[in-house]
């Protein structure tokens, strides 16, 4: 992966934080990937974005078990307690380790919800992978093709707001550095990407040196990068013109959407326009004062919408 651990660098067993849930690993599309679970029920898989673990789920964990639901968070591919593999990268991929964990986990389908890249990965299920998929709730995430649309234009403002990804993580080796030699870059993108209900507060300052913590894990720097590396590259290939094709058919799955109106990293007017990719029931929702993290800044709000979506379908 051309480079080793930083010293002091800690290991993966700092993301199995403790709480009313139990952690395991379960084997899907080869590699082994660890879940906080809890609950029993129709499941509710929960995905992760960057810079994130399943940690950030925490808090919906708790609330859907404790309403009748079996609620699973994963770490996904390269994050957390979950396999480092060097390859794989690749959404199609990345959805196929989703779907399979359905499986293996023992169910025929699930409530898919997803923020950020995790987001990415569930339209891409609903896409790819149809029949595992019950129904998908987004939070903080545009559709794949409204964001490489975006991606594309100079006119809008997404492509400034994505500088990170189209710039700084493309050269190599520097995002790697940024990630893990400390704190400062992870807690840079929290004070930027977060509304200001939830930045600055306890809690927060908590969280951000949790997540910034488990960035410094080797070699989740590297595999992180590696995400964004495909999603910008595979614009201009064969693999992102399939990818790109394989999303146009149209969702069936019952859809809610809900995005922060201050969102700096994903705009919302980069993710409205996403239900035209939806022929099932869709809903649209924008947070006012909310940032980049709903799930995290208005965790009771996002529960009781993921609660309501999941008692409706």
């Amino acid at each position: 992966m051309g480079f080793g651990p930083l010293p002091g660098a800690p290991d993966s067993s700092i993301v199995l934080v403790d709480g009313l849930w139990t952690h395991r690993t379960v084997r899907a599309n080869g590699i082994a990937l660890h879940v906080a679970e809890a609950g029993t029920g129709p499941l509710v898989l929960l995905l992760h974005g960057f810079p994130q673990f399943w940690w950030a789920w925490h808090q919906q964990l708790s609330d859907l078990a404790g309403a009748g639901f079996r609620a699973v968070a994963v770490d996904l591919r390269g994050y957390g307690a979950s396999d480092k593999p060097p390859r794989g990268y690749d959404a199609p991929n990345l959805a196929a380790d989703m779907a399979q964990l359905v499986n293996s986990l023992g169910e025929n389908d699930a409530m898919v919800v997803g923020t950020d890249l995790g987001g990415l990965l569930a339209w891409t299920m609903a896409a790819r992978h149809p029949r595992v998929v019950r129904s998908l709730a987004l939070v903080g995430a545009a559709h794949p093709l409204r964001l490489r649309s975006e991606l594309a234009s100079r006119a809008g403002g997404q492509r400034r707001a994505s500088a990170y990804a189209l710039r700084t993580f493309q050269v190599p080796r520097r995002p790697e550095g940024l990630l893990a030699r400390d704190s400062r870059y992870v807690r840079q993108l929290f004070d930027t990407w977060t509304g200001p209900r939830w930045r600055g507060t306890p809690g927060y300052l908590a969280d951000v040196e949790r997540y910034a913590e488990a960035m410094r894990v080797h070699p989740v720097a590297y595999c992180a990068a590696e995400y964004f590396r495909w999603l910008v590259r595979s614009m201009v290939r064969p693999d992102g013109r399939r990818f790109a094709d394989s999303l146009r058919v149209p969702i069936a799955a019952p859809v809610l959407h809900l995005h922060g109106e201050v969102d700096s990293c994903v705009l919302p007017s980069t993710a409205q326009g996403s239900g035209q990719y939806v022929a099932g029931d869709y809903e649209w929702r924008v947070l006012d004062g909310v940032g980049h993290f709903p799930h995290n800044e208005e965790p009771e709000l996002i529960s009781g919408e993921l609660l309501r979506w999941a008692k409706l379908h």
